[in-house]
C-alpha cells in the first residue's frame, strides 16, 4: 500500500504578492510558485508524489486529495501527512531494499575476498549478485529516476537528476561488465549506493517533518466533535463539520471551542495563547466572542455558532501561515539559484574528474567510483533546504506569537529595518480617555471627589463618563448614589447627591455658572493644557469648584517599552496623528519619540511615509489596517496592529493580533535571528560543496583517501540533517 500521499491539492498555489513589487529575480533551478511544503523536501515532495501515484494505484488510500469533506480538522492533515507519507515510504523502501541487497554483498568476489570468506556456489549462483542488485535497482532505485523526470521536464536539474544520473551509470556500468570480458562488476556498489540514499531520504524526512509542523500544529487545535445544544435542551456530539450559524453548543472546562461564536450564558476564563500569543487566560461571559482552537479553562459556556469551517479565524491563519510560506524571500531566490548552477557544477567536476582519473589509471572501476561520487555528494539538497526550513519554523513561530507572516520579503526586511512610524491612536495610546490627573479643594481628598463624580456619570456611554468611572474602579472607589440626573447639552451634567447640588463639566460650565476657580484650580488647568489635556470640573451648590480632572488618550505602558527597546536596537520612532501639534508634541516628549508628523489627514499618511523613505530610510509603518491602509502599502514593510481575529485584513505585509505595540519589537527579534539561521544554513551548505567535491574528485588519492560512492551518499545526508537540525534551534529564540 503506498504510503505517499498526494501533495497536488492546496500545495501548489501561488504564493501572495509582494505589494511592494519587489524583483522576482530567477536563475537555474529557480522555482517562483513552489510552496514551502514542496522547498521543504526540494524535490521529493512532487517527484516522489508522481513516482508512487504511477507505482501503486491511489484509490487504496484516496483520504489525502486536498481537502477532506468530513470536517475542518481534516482539511489540513495532509501537511503532516505528506511528510510522513514521505517518511514512510523511504522507510519501507530502505528495509526492503537492504534485505535484497544481502545476497548481493554475500555473493560479491570484492566482499568475499575482502572478509576472507566464501558464500557457497551452485549452478546459477553467479546470477544471484546481478538478479537480486536489479531488483533493488528497481524497488528502491528507480523511484529515484522518476522523480527526476519533472525536474528535466521543468528544464531545472537539481538534486534528483544527480542521484538518477549516479544509480543510472553505476547501473548500466555493471550490467555492461556481465558481457565485456575484462571488467569488474559494480553491483555491490549500486545496491549500497541505493541503500544509503533511502536511509538518509528517511532520516531527512523525519527531520523536514520536526522542523516543519507548523500547519500541523495549528490543526491540532480544532477539535473534531462538538457538543450541540439541541431544542429540547439535551446535548448531541456531532462531528465539526455538521455545524451551522446559529448552533448552541455546550464547551465544558478543558474542551477546545468547535467554531467562532458568542457565548450566550455562563462565564469563564478561556486561553487564547495558540491564537493571540496573550499568556493569560481571558475572562469571558455572555457577549463575549470566542475563537474556535482556543481552550475553556474553569466553566461551562454555552456559544452561539457564527462562524464555521474555513470561515473561522483559525482557519483565516491557517491560510496566511500558508500563503507565508509560499512566498519566497530575497535569501531563498538565492539559494534557488545557487542550487541550479551547483547542478552544472557537479557536471564539470564530474567530467573534469572521470578524464584526470582515465589520464591517471586508465579505463576502469576507479574511474567510475569517482565520478559516482562527485554525483552522489555534490547534491544540493542541503543548499535547497537551508531557507525553507528555516521559514517553516520562523513562521510557526510568529504565529504561536501572535504575528501572522503575509509577505516573506518583508519579514527578511524587517531585520534592516532602521526607522519605525507608528500611528498614534489606538496604537501608542489606547485610543480612549483616561484620567491622568487630579486636583481637589482642601477640604476635599481624590477618593471623595471619584465618588461623586462617578455617581454622577452613572451609567453614561460617553468617553469621559467612562473615563471617570475607570478609574474611580482602579482606586477601589464605589460610586456615591445619586438623584435628579440632568444632561446639560454641550456643557455637562448635573445631579443631587446627599441633598447637594452637583455639577460637572469644561470650562464652558465654568463660564455659564460664572465661576471663579482656586488659583491652584487654574495652575492645575493650565499645565493641563499646555499638555493637550482636557479638564473636567466637579462643581458643589453652583459656588464652589471642588476638583478638577485632566483626561488625556492613555498612553500604553507597552508603548514606552517598546519605543525604548527600538532605540536599544538603533531603530528610530516617528509617529503620525491627526491631532493637534500640542497633543502630537506632549505625547512625543512622553515616550521619546524621535520625530513626530501631527495634523495629518488620513489620505496624507503614505506621503509622510513616502517622505522618510525618500531620505533613504527604510520604514515600517504600524497602524490600523483598515484607517491606515495607503500608509501601510506605502511602507517597506507595513504592519497592520491590532487587527484582533479579523485575519482576512488585506493591508500589511505583517499582522499583529494582539493590540501591543511589543511585538513589533518581537518581530524584529524574529526576523533578524531567522536571517542568521538562513546565513548559517547557507553558509554550511555551501561551504560543505567546497570540501566535499573536491574530496569525491579524488584529490586526497596520493594519501591514500578515498570515498566511496555510500560514504558519498552518507556524507551527503548528513549535511542535510545538520542544516535541519540548526534550523529548529530558532524555535529557541527569546522574543521578551
Amino acid at each position: 500500500m503506498c504510503e505517499l500521499e498526494s501533495a497536488s491539492d492546496g500545495t501548489d498555489k501561488p504564493g501572495n504578492e509582494h505589494q511592494h513589487n519587489h524583483p522576482q529575480q530567477g536563475g537555474p533551478g529557480t522555482r517562483t510558485d513552489s510552496s514551502v511544503e514542496q522547498e521543504l523536501l526540494e524535490h521529493e515532495a512532487e517527484r516522489a508524489d508522481e513516482a508512487e501515484r504511477e507505482l501503486h494505484d491511489r484509490a487504496e488510500h484516496g483520504e489525502h486529495a486536498g481537502h477532506d469533506e468530513d470536517g475542518d480538522h481534516a482539511d489540513h492533515d495532509g501537511h503532516g501527512g505528506m511528510h510522513a507519507g514521505h517518511e514512510q515510504m523511504f522507510r519501507r523502501r530502505f528495509f526492503v531494499s537492504t534485505l535484497l541487497s544481502i545476497p548481493v554483498l554475500l555473493y560479491s568476489p570484492f566482499i568475499q575476498g575482502a572478509l576472507g570468506f566464501s558464500s557457497p556456489t551452485f549452478p546459477g549462483s553467479t546470477w544471484i549478485t546481478p538478479v537480486f542488485a536489479v531488483v533493488v535497482f528497481a524497488y528502491g532505485g528507480v523511484p529515484f529516476l522518476k522523480m527526476a523526470v519533472p525536474e528535466l521536464k521543468d528544464r531545472s536539474p537539481g538534486m534528483m537528476t544527480l542521484i538518477s544520473m549516479a544509480i543510472v551509470v553505476a547501473f548500466l556500468y555493471s550490467v555492461a561488465s556481465l558481457f565485456i570480458p575484462g571488467t569488474t562488476p559494480f553491483f555491490w556498489e549500486l545496491v549500497t549506493l541505493i541503500d544509503i540514499m533511502l536511509l538518509g531520504h528517511w532520516i531527512e524526512m523525519r527531520s523536514v517533518r520536526a522542523a516543519s509542523g507548523a500547519l500541523d500544529e495549528l490543526a491540532k487545535l480544532m477539535p473534531d466533535t462538538a457538543e450541540r445544544v439541541t431544542e429540547s435542551g439535551e446535548t448531541e456530539e456531532v462531528h465539526v463539520s455538521e455545524l451551522q450559524d446559529g448552533d448552541v453548543l455546550l464547551v465544558r472546562p478543558g474542551a477546545s471551542v468547535p467554531a467562532d461564536g458568542e457565548v450566550v450564558e455562563g462565564a469563564s476564563s478561556v486561553d487564547e495563547s495558540m491564537i493571540t500569543g496573550e499568556s493569560r487566560p481571558v475572562d469571558k461571559e455572555e457577549g463575549s466572542d470566542v475563537v474556535a482552537g482556543t481552550v475553556n479553562q474553569d466553566g461551562s459556556l454555552r456559544v452561539r455558532v457564527t462562524k464555521t469551517g474555513d470561515d473561522t479565524t483559525l482557519a483565516g491563519i491557517m491560510r496566511l501561515v500558508e500563503d507565508a510560506q509560499q512566498s519566497k524571500s530575497k535569501t531563498q531566490l538565492l539559494a534557488d539559484r545557487a542550487s541550479g548552477w551547483l547542478f552544472y557544477a557537479a557536471l564539470g567536476v564530474a567530467a573534469i574528474t572521470g578524464v584526470a582519473w582515465v589520464i591517471a589509471v586508465g579505463l576502469n572501476i576507479a574511474v567510475l567510483e569517482r565520478v559516482v561520487t562527485v554525483l552522489v555528494i555534490a547534491c544540493p539538497h542541503a543548499l535547497g533546504l537551508a531557507v525553507p526550513l528555516v521559514v517553516a519554523i520562523n513562521t510557526s513561530t510568529a504565529a504561536r506569537n501572535g504575528i501572522l507572516i503575509r509577505d516573506r520579503i518583508a519579514m527578511e526586511e524587517a531585520r534592516n529595518l532602521d526607522t519605525v512610524m507608528f500611528d498614534k491612536t489606538g496604537t501608542l495610546t489606547k485610543g480612549e480617555q483616561g484620567v491622568v490627573g487630579v486636583e481637589t479643594a482642601d477640604s476635599w481628598t481624590e477618593e471623595e471627589a471619584f465618588e461623586v463624580a462617578a455617581g454622577v456619570e452613572g451609567d453614561s456611554e460617553h468617553m469621559i463618563a467612562r473615563a471617570i468611572r475607570t478609574a474611580a474602579e482602579e482606586r477601589g472607589v464605589k460610586r456615591a448614589s445619586v438623584s435628579n440626573f440632568e444632561n446639560l447639552r454641550g456643557l455637562g451634567v448635573k445631579a443631587t447627591v446627599e441633598g447637594k447640588l452637583v455639577h460637572l463639566g469644561g470650562p464652558n460650565l465654568i463660564e455659564k455658572l460664572g465661576i471663579d476657580r482656586p488659583s491652584s484650580m487654574a495652575s492645575f488647568a493650565d499645565e493641563a493644557g499646555s499638555n493637550a489635556q482636557t479638564v473636567i470640573y466637579l462643581i458643589q451648590d453652583e459656588s464652589e469648584v471642588v476638583a478638577a480632572f485632566a483626561l488625556a488618550d492613555v498612553i500604553r505602558e507597552e508603548s514606552r517599552q517598546t519605543i525604548d527597546a527600538l532605540h536599544t536596537m538603533d531603530i528610530e520612532v516617528a509617529m503620525l496623528t491627526g491631532d493637534s501639534e500640542d497633543v502630537a508634541k506632549a505625547v512625543s516628549e512622553e515616550l521619546g519619540i524621535d520625530q513626530y508628523f501631527a495634523e495629518v489627514l488620513p489620505e496624507e499618511k503614505d506621503t509622510k511615509v513616502e517622505q522618510l523613505q525618500s531620505e533613504g530610510k527604510l520604514v515600517a509603518m504600524v497602524g490600523d489596517g483598515v484607517n491606515d491602509a495607503p500608509a501601510l502599502t506605502r511602507a517597506d514593510v507595513g504592519i497592520a496592529i491590532g487587527s484582533g481575529t479579523d485575519v482576512a485584513i488585506e493591508s500589511g505585509d505583517i499582522i499583529l493580533v494582539e493590540n501591543n505595540p511589543r511585538d513589533v519589537v518581537r518581530l524584529i527579534k524574529l526576523s533578524k535571528a531567522s536571517y542568521r539561521k538562513m546565513q548559517e544554513n547557507l553558509v554550511w551548505a555551501t561551504g560543505y560543496n567546497v570540501f566535499a567535491l573536491p574530496l569525491a574528485a579524488g584529490v586526497l588519492a596520493p594519501i591514500g583517501i578515498l570515498l566511496s560512492p555510500a560514504i558519498g551518499a552518507v556524507f551527503m545526508s548528513l549535511s542535510t540533517v545538520i542544516v535541519a537540525i540548526n534550523a529548529r534551534r530558532l524555535r529557541g529564540v527569546d522574543l521578551s
